[in-house]
């Protein structure tokens, strides 16, 4: 039977720029089944999960829900639950992890500021600290809304788990189902496409060390479609792995060309013209949808800058 997966697989459909877009991400532990939105339909109070979805509005937070890999029967929450926060700007990147029997607490935080990188409110509202165990490894699992997410990222998430990874978490949505299984590593908020454990394994060793495997990655969720596919692109040109090297300052036009300004830390810039195509022959964006062609991220050109053609005049 094909799916939407094989497809896009059999035509090489490119992963670069198909990440979801976030600075911060909010994570809350959901026992059980999910429905398609998810916030709205599981065992979490609708009430509450339609108030989180109108207070992360046009904040830069995305809410999501996650479970331990594994059956979920439709039983019981159990009365503790994770909630996680991870902020993925460079110069800014951290991880905060909490524990509350109470979801409704997370509406007392200040979203807007947790979008911009603050995790003061949510260390005061939730008691939170600095998340000092291994990465997170987030593998959407939510077959309600794309039954390859659970045909592929069920299998997946288990086999991780079962291997001793720590930090594996089913989750409710990245988006891009067609490349499932996909995957979110946090605290830097790099997602990947089609992963496979044993690459998994590698891209959450470099995590630890600082490092991104460029390999299957489809953008860093910080930045919107055109900058994900102009950084991978210069890390691609000038080999440069450091997870917090690189930062995506300027993006200038529309669809479909934009020119792109990627800084290093060490000075150097970048111009990278970013193009939108669409995909070709028409392929299914999900399982069951109409055939159709997806926006993709063509880089046109990465060309390095000087710092004085860069600088803009009095």
């Amino acid at each position: 039977m094909s799916t939407c997966t094989s497809a896009s697989r059999h035509l090489d459909e490119p992963l670069a720029g198909t990440a979801a877009t976030a600075r911060t991400w909010l994570l809350i532990e959901q026992s059980g089944p999910w429905g398609a939105k998810a916030l709205t339909s599981s065992h979490l109070d609708p009430a509450l999960g339609r108030a989180l979805e109108a207070a992360a509005d046009g904040t830069g937070v995305r809410i999501a829900l996650i479970r331990r890999p594994g059956r979920h029967a439709d039983c019981g929450d159990s009365a503790e639950r994770h909630v996680y926060a991870a902020h993925t700007t460079p110069g800014n990147v951290w991880l905060h992890s909490a524990t509350t029997c109470a979801p409704e607490q997370v509406l007392d935080l200040d979203f807007a500021a947790l979008g911009m990188g603050d995790p003061h409110t949510f260390d005061a509202v939730l008691q939170g600290r600095p998340h000092t165990d291994d990465p997170l490894a987030l593998v959407c699992t939510n077959g309600k809304r794309d039954r390859c997410c659970a045909l592929l990222g069920r299998p997946l998430a288990t086999e991780l788990s079962s291997s001793g990874v720590e930090g594996v978490w089913e989750v409710t949505h990245l988006g891009g189902h067609r490349f499932s299984p996909t995957l979110l590593v946090l605290p830097y908020g790099y997602a990947y496409g089609r992963a496979e454990s044993h690459a998994v394994k590698e891209v959450l060793q470099g995590v630890g060390e600082g490092r991104v495997v460029v390999e299957g990655c489809r953008g860093r969720s910080t930045w919107e479609r055109p900058g994900q596919a102009a950084e991978l692109a210069v890390r691609t040109a000038a080999g440069e792995h450091s997870a917090d090297a690189l930062t995506v300052v300027r993006t200038e036009g529309a669809a479909p060309r934009w020119e792109v300004t990627v800084t290093h830390t060490d000075g150097r810039l970048w111009r990278v013209i970013v193009a939108q195509g669409a995909s070709l022959p028409p392929r299914p964006e999900s399982c069951g949808s109409p055939l159709g062609s997806p926006a993709r991220m063509d880089v046109v050109a990465v060309r390095e800058l000087t710092t004085t053609a860069f600088a803009v005049p009095c």
